[in-house]
């Protein structure tokens, strides 16, 4: 059976990820795509790239005829995207690539985001969309939200671990360097080549940057007590890829091993031999996750480094993850994608 697809906010870069991904997918077709700003547009004439694909015309979201729609992903800025759910057809499947239905406290959301969350009982219904950990949540589920691309990388290094106990939980660092694409699509006077290219810079720092909201959110929970990890991102001059570094304290070979054994089944997460540190240039274009894990010479320390594609793994890859654990498919179905390289 093909399923049908809308994808609302078409012609963002997550947009165009989907896209890219469901154009091979052998149980899903695409059959509306919405852009306000672009509404009767192609997506050849927005993204050249995807000029070989036989796709709809870009329409204004309510053109579309959701009877006709077997699941709707939604790919639209945050703090506009719970508006435009609230008012889609409440039986309708949603996987949502936004901020918006991340945090399940209202009280969080309006303390990361600035403002009251305006479809509170949809908030409450949603199931974290962090597949390897919600499987059974989602696949029930009628509205998933996807994490921060931040979010799911630093998760990936460190839930086992919490749930292990083989670290210090008030001990833990976050140094995270992420692809400019992560700042989405529209137009930045910091983001102009001339600004990024040829240097790097810290952002949000200090304990401000949203995605620590889901830390904060997802540790406690996992430690059954308040966990408070310190976190600095980075941007780097390059389009796509997350590194996150995280510092903890704890024996450096029982934490590869409870990775390892953690991940030894998944098939997007790899563990990589103990001394071994990833690279993103390894997951370009693709639904992986690596992870690496290294001593330190000061005794009872450990590094761990994970890397993940911030478009893919980190958003539109792990939204049809869910997608298929949603429609009965097959989870890997169109993500075994090759990295790209060089």
């Amino acid at each position: 059976m093909t399923h049908r697809i809308a994808i609302l906010g078409a012609s963002g870069y997550t947009g165009a990820e989907l896209v890219r991904l469901i154009a091979t997918h052998p149980g899903m077709r695409i059959t509306a795509l919405s852009a306000d700003r672009k509404a009767g547009m192609t997506m050849a004439e927005v993204f050249p790239f995807l000029r070989h694909l036989d796709l709809p015309r870009l329409v204004k979201i309510d053109e579309i005829d959701f009877s006709s729609i077997d699941l709707c992903f939604c790919a639209l800025p945050h703090a506009t995207t719970q508006e435009v759910i609230a008012r889609l057809p409440k039986d309708l499947k949603i996987v949502d690539l936004s901020a918006d239905f991340r945090l399940r406290d209202p009280a969080d959301y309006q303390k990361w985001y600035g403002q009251p969350h305006a479809a509170v009982d949809l908030q409450q219904e949603a199931v974290y969309g962090l597949t390897e950990f919600y499987r059974d949540e989602i696949r029930a589920g009628r509205l998933i939200a996807g994490t921060g691309c931040n979010a799911a990388t630093g998760q990936y290094a460190l839930r086992p671990l919490i749930a292990a106990g083989v670290i210090d939980l008030d001990d833990i660092v976050i140094d995270l360097k992420a692809g400019v694409s992560g700042a989405g699509r529209s137009l930045k006077e910091n983001l102009l080549h001339a600004e990024l290219s040829g240097g790097t810079y810290t952002y949000s720092a200090g304990g401000k940057h949203r995605h620590l909201g889901e830390f904060d959110q997802e540790f406690s929970k996992l430690a059954g007590r308040p966990v408070r990890v310190q976190f600095t991102p980075h941007l780097l001059p390059m389009n796509r890829g997350i590194l996150a570094t995280v510092y903890v304290r704890g024996e450096a070979g029982a934490v590869h091993e409870v990775l390892a054994r953690a991940y030894e089944d998944e098939p997007f997460l790899q563990v990589l031999p103990f001394g071994t540190l990833p690279s993103t240039r390894d997951i370009a274009g693709s639904n992986f996750c690596h992870l690496g894990v290294i001593g330190d010479r000061i005794a009872g320390r450990a590094t761990v480094v994970a890397v993940l594609d911030n478009l893919t793994k980190g958003s539109s890859g792990q939204a049809i993850q869910n997608a298929n654990l949603m429609l009965g498919l097959p989870e890997t179905a169109g993500l075994m994608l090759a990295p790209i390289f060089p």
